[in-house]
C-alpha cells in the first residue's frame, strides 16, 4: 500500500510537471513576434500570400483566438490523443514523431553505451591510482569533456575523422558508420560526468572498514576492488546515468542538425523555422515526457535497491 501511493505521488507530481511544460511551450510560441499564418503560407506556397489568405489561415486554426482559448482547445485535443497535423507535412503530428523518434532513440543510446564504455574503466584507473599521474590525466580528460561544446566537438570530428581522414560519412544515417561520430559527440559529456561520479563513489568506498577487513583476511585486491568496491559505488552511479538520459535525449536535439541526422532535433528545428506550431509542441511534449518518466523511474528504482531508504523515500 505504501508503495502504491508512492507510484500515485510519482504519477501527480509528474502531471503537474507535464502541465507546466505544456503550459510553457504554448505561451512562449503565442508571444513569438511575427505573423505565424503569413509565415506558414509564405513557405508553403512559395510566394507573398494576399491579406485574405492570411486572414482565412488565422481564422480557420484559431490564431485570433485569446491565448487561454487556445490553450484550451489544444490541450483537450493533446488529452484525447490528438497532436494535431503539421502545417509543413500535412500529417499528423503523432506520426511524424513516430517516425522520427527511433533514429533520436538510436542516437542516444548509442552514445549512452559509448560513454559508460570509457568512463567506467576510467573512473575505477582514477579512484585505484589516486593523487597519481593517472589520476590526474583522467580529471583533466572529464574537465575537457565538460567543457567542450556538443556542437563545437561536431564539427572538429567531422573535420578532422571525416574529411581528413575519410574514415566516416560527414553526415546522414542508415549504417554504423554514420552513428560513430555522432555517438561519441553526444556522448563525450556524459562520460565526463560519469567518470568523475565513478572516481568519488569509489574513493567513497576505498574507505569503508568492510573493504579493510577484505584486504586483512588476504583477499587478493583486485577482488577486493571488483567484487566489494565497485559493486558498492555503482548505485548512484546507475541513478545519475537514468536521470542523464533525459539530457542526453535533448542534446540529440544539436547532435542531429551537427550531422544532418534525421530525428527529433532536425524535426524541431525545421518546424520553429517554419513555424509549425503543432510539431515543436509535439517535440517539446515527448521529450519531456520521455526525460520526467525516466526520471520518476530512477527515483523507483533507486527506493527499490538500496534496502537503506524505506518506501517513503528517507533514509
Amino acid at each position: 500500500m505504501r508503495l502504491r501511493r508512492i507510484v500515485l505521488r510519482r504519477i501527480g507530481s509528474a502531471t503537474v510537471v507535464m502541465v507546466g511544460v505544456s503550459v510553457i511551450t504554448y505561451w512562449l510560441l503565442f508571444l513569438t513576434p511575427g505573423d505565424p499564418a503569413y509565415t506558414i503560407l509564405r513557405a508553403q506556397r512559395g510566394g507573398q500570400p494576399s491579406t485574405a489568405e492570411v486572414e482565412a489561415f488565422r481564422a480557420e486554426h484559431g490564431f485570433d483566438d485569446p491565448f487561454l482559448y487556445q490553450y484550451a482547445a489544444w490541450i483537450t485535443d493533446v488529452l484525447q490523443g490528438d497532436l494535431g497535423t503539421s502545417y509543413s507535412y500535412s500529417e499528423p503530428v503523432a506520426s511524424l514523431l513516430l517516425a522520427y523518434l527511433p533514429n533520436t532513440l538510436e542516437l542516444a543510446i548509442a552514445a549512452m553505451a559509448v560513454s559508460l564504455v570509457v568512463a567506467l574503466p576510467l573512473g575505477v584507473l582514477s579512484a585505484v591510482h589516486h593523487d597519481t599521474w593517472i589520476d590526474r590525466a583522467s580529471q583533466l580528460a572529464a574537465l575537457a569533456g565538460v567543457s567542450i561544446p556538443n556542437f563545437w566537438l561536431g564539427y572538429l570530428l567531422i573535420l578532422l575523422v571525416s574529411l581528413q581522414l575519410g574514415l566516416t560519412p560527414t553526415s546522414g544515417s542508415g549504417t554504423v558508420a554514420h552513428l560513430v561520430l555522432p555517438a561519441i559527440t553526444l556522448g563525450t559529456g556524459l562520460a565526463a560526468v560519469v567518470t568523475r561520479l565513478v572516481r568519488t563513489s569509489m574513493l567513497d568506498v576505498l574507505g569503508e572498514a568492510y573493504v579493510d577487513t577484505a584486504r586483512s583476511k588476504g583477499v587478493r585486491e583486485r577482488l577486493v576492488i571488483y567484487r566489494h568496491v565497485f559493486r558498492n559505488a555503482l548505485l548512484p552511479v546507475v541513478t545519475i546515468v537514468g536521470l542523464q538520459f533525459g539530457f542526453v535525449l535533448s542534446g540529440a536535439v544539436i547532435v542531429e542538425v551537427v550531422f544532418q541526422r534525421p530525428g527529433l532535433g532536425t524535426l524541431l528545428v525545421d518546424a520553429v523555422f517554419a513555424r509549425d506550431y503543432p510539431v515543436v509542441q509535439g517535440v517539446v511534449l515527448l521529450i519531456a515526457a520521455v526525460f520526467v518518466a525516466v526520471n520518476q523511474l530512477v527515483d523507483l528504482a533507486y527506493v527499490l535497491l538500496d534496502p537503506r531508504i524505506d518506501r517513503g523515500g528517507r533514509l
